[in-house]
């Protein structure tokens, strides 16, 4: 029974013995490359792994996606005419359909017209509009320094008229802190009945 157990207890391996019978690797058993088989992609992935700084770490594979080869599916793609657009809260902007370089030359055609003239008939968009501006230029004039002239010199058209503003403003509204300008509504024009309204100097 004794010789039963210990020739029982011999036929068993152990570990070390199973490592020495093994052939050492070399470095060309190293460098085989083995078939790997990855798992089929996902279509939706909830979450990304890892994360260094803001990029993460292989994304793509991390996702499960082994076929693409960029970040183009992490973002929506949004096509009206290849132009985003955005919200416009809180920009209260006057857009008087045109693009803002042509707006801004409307503006100041208007307010060298209203300067000149000291009354302009046109529609009550572009009148609310112009407003600011002239009454921008006039504040300009009331300062009369080197400086705030060369900047009227830069949005109106005319030289003379801003010689002539810088001139007589201070005399004319040295008193008045503001709204240098009234709005008059009068009829709407004839054709598209567009509101129209008068702009003067006060």
């Amino acid at each position: 029974m004794a010789m039963a157990m210990t020739t029982d207890f011999g036929s068993r391996w152990s570990m070390v013995s199973l490592k020495s019978a093994l052939p050492p690797l070399t470095s060309t058993a190293s460098s085989v490359k083995l078939p790997c088989r990855r798992p089929p992609p996902t279509k939706c992935p909830q979450l990304v792994r890892s994360f260094t700084a803001l990029s993460p770490v292989n994304p793509l594979h991390s996702l499960g996606f082994s076929d693409l080869t960029s970040f183009e599916h992490n973002f929506t793609i949004i096509d009206n005419g290849c132009r985003f657009y955005a919200m416009r809260h809180g920009r209260r902007v006057p857009k008087l359909n045109r693009p803002p370089d042509q707006r801004r030359a409307l503006l100041r055609g208007l307010t060298t017209q209203l300067l000149k003239h000291g009354r302009v008939k046109t529609t009550r968009a572009r009148a609310s509009a112009m407003r600011k501006y002239v009454d921008k230029m006039i504040t300009l004039a009331k300062d009369g320094s080197l400086h705030k002239r060369r900047q009227a010199l830069g949005f109106i058209y005319e030289k003379q008229i801003v010689h002539a503003l810088f001139s007589e403003v201070p005399e004319r509204y040295g008193d008045r802190n503001g709204g240098y300008t009234r709005i008059i509504r009068t009829l709407p024009r004839r054709g598209d009945n567009a509101p129209m309204a008068y702009i003067e100097l006060v």
